[in-house]
Parts: C-alpha cells; structure tokens; sequence
C-alpha cells in the first residue's frame, strides 16, 4: 500500500510532497527499506533514485536520507564529508566521536561496500596532525566497554593535566589515546578525578590548552561521554542559531538520531534554550522542507 501510495506520488503529472512526508516520516527505518523493495518489485525502480530525480534542495537531502539504513546513512555523510569540495570537519567529529564500536564497525563496512574505498585510509590522506591521529583512533572502534579500574582513573587523569599544561606531541599523543581508548565508565571516574587534581573542569581545560578541530573533536568526545543527547542539542542549537540554520548538520542530526535518542535531545534542547526545538525549526525553515522536518522531530502540543 505505502510503495503504491509512492509510486503515484512520484510518477504522477506533479509530484505530491506531502505524500512522501505523511509516508517516510512516519515509518521506521525498517519499514521504510520493506517500502523501498515493495517499490522495486512493483515499478522495477529505484524508489532512492526516483527520489532524487524528482525532488530538490534540503527537502531532497531529508527524504533520501531517510531511506538510507543507519550505517548507510553515516557512510554517506564521511565520505561527502571527506571528499567534497570542503571537508566538513565538523561532521567527521559529530559522527566519530558519538558511536559505539559496533555503529563504528558497521559504518566502516557499509563505506567500503558503497564507495570500495577504506574510511580510515580517506582519513588518513583527507585529514592532517592529531586531529586526523584522533580520528583515526576513534575510527577504529576499539574503546573498551563496560570496564572500570577505580585504581588507575587518578593515574589518567594526572597524564591528562600534563597534556594540558605542556601540550608536546607527545602528550598530545596521551591525551587522545585515553579518551579514544577508555570505557565510558572509566573516563567517568578519570574526569572526577581531574577536578579534583587540578580544580578546573577537563572541558574548560581542554579550551584554554587546545584550538582548531582537534580542541572541539577532544571536547565532543568529553560531551559525548556525558550526555550524549545534550551534546547533540547543543550542536543543534548552534547549526539553526549560530550559523543562519546550517541545514546539513540540522538534517543529519534529525535523521541519524531519529530512533536513538530525539526524545531525549528535543527534552534537553528545551530545559537549555528555553524554546523547544520543534519552535525554533518552524522559525527558521519553510515549506515541505521545514513540514519533513517537524515531521522527523514531532513535538508536544505546547510546542505548536
């Protein structure tokens, strides 16, 4: 019925965009690939490329990427990243520094599998210094799990206040590998104890010591730790505010979150700012674009 419902929405004279929405939004990402076979095996099309050929702009970029499975979609985002005309090193952090090991080792086969090229390798040749030696230590998804040593948290946590006081390569080096490499249970008690040896906060700390992309990946990777979902507000918060509604970080972060954690994100985004994020979307977007939107986010009835 859905696939049906598509296929007249998009072959017909004009194509009806609030089909797609009522559609694509409201299903899950599994129900949406069961679509998309439904579709091939009735119209013997691509229902992705069907999208693109007859939709444009941000409201294209929403309904395509909602058709990507959640590895896929990561896979997609790194490698535009990576290989546009610009690198988006803001979307290498927000991706890398917020998944698992399983989301990362599953990511890295989905880029392989789409694009026959290696995610650490176009890191590696796209990026530079220790912000690309952070990336690629994330990259490898090799973060203990589940694991904590009370005994040796005070230890990292002085070998992270010299990294910030002397800030050589090699404590660089130090720095990087105990928040890539540490459980998050562990780095919980590291932090801790880093207030309490040097009284300061390790995210101030890491702002007064370090700039450029490297400072805000090891801020991320802090952030992330904590609260995953406020760390994600704040990004969007700073993408609709701070930089005149960055649609691509807005769009991926809506998509990608949409069956993790945007409950979660959209009761933060509101307790810090004041205004829910569903207000601050219809502020700022307009059209089909700004309806897939709110769609993919929802909202309480105060909200509206």
């Amino acid at each position: 019925m859905d696939a049906q419902l598509l296929g007249g929405a998009l072959q017909g004279i004009s194509c009806e965009k609030d089909v797609l929405i009522d559609i694509l939004t409201q299903r899950c990402n599994s129900q949406r690939l069961m679509i998309a076979e439904a579709y091939r095996d009735m119209y013997s099309r691509d229902l992705i490329t069907d999208l693109k050929e007859n939709l444009s702009h941000h409201f294209k970029e929403v309904m395509v990427g909602l058709m990507y499975p959640p590895a896929s979609y990561d896979a997609h985002e790194l490698w535009h990243a990576l290989k546009g005309v610009d690198i988006e090193e803001k979307c290498l952090i927000d991706i890398l520094a917020s998944r698992s090991n399983m989301e990362i080792f599953q990511m890295k086969e989905a880029y392989l599998m789409q694009y026959n090229t290696d995610l650490q390798q176009d890191i590696d040749s796209e990026t530079s210094g220790h912000f690309r030696d952070t990336l690629m230590n994330l990259a490898q998804g090799t973060r203990m799990e589940g694991y904590a040593d009370p005994s040796t948290a005070a230890q990292d946590a002085m070998i992270l206040w010299e990294a910030c006081q002397q800030k050589t390569g090699e404590h660089k080096n130090m720095l990087q590998m105990i928040l890539c490499n540490r459980s998050h249970q562990q780095l919980w008690m590291v932090f801790q104890e880093f207030q309490n040896i040097s009284g300061q906060d390790i995210v101030d700390a890491i702002n007064e010591c370090y700039d450029g992309y490297f400072q805000e990946l090891l801020v991320a990777i802090v952030l992330c730790i904590r609260d995953k979902p406020s760390y994600f507000a704040y990004r969007l918060y700073n993408a609709i505010h701070d930089f005149g509604f960055h649609n691509k970080t807005v769009i991926r972060i809506l998509i990608a979150r949409s069956e993790i954690d945007l409950m979660n994100i959209r009761q933060r985004y509101k307790e810090r700012y004041g205004k829910s994020l569903f207000h601050d979307i219809k502020h700022f977007a307009s059209g089909h674009y700004e309806s897939a939107l709110l769609a993919i986010c929802a909202g309480d009835t105060e909200d509206y």
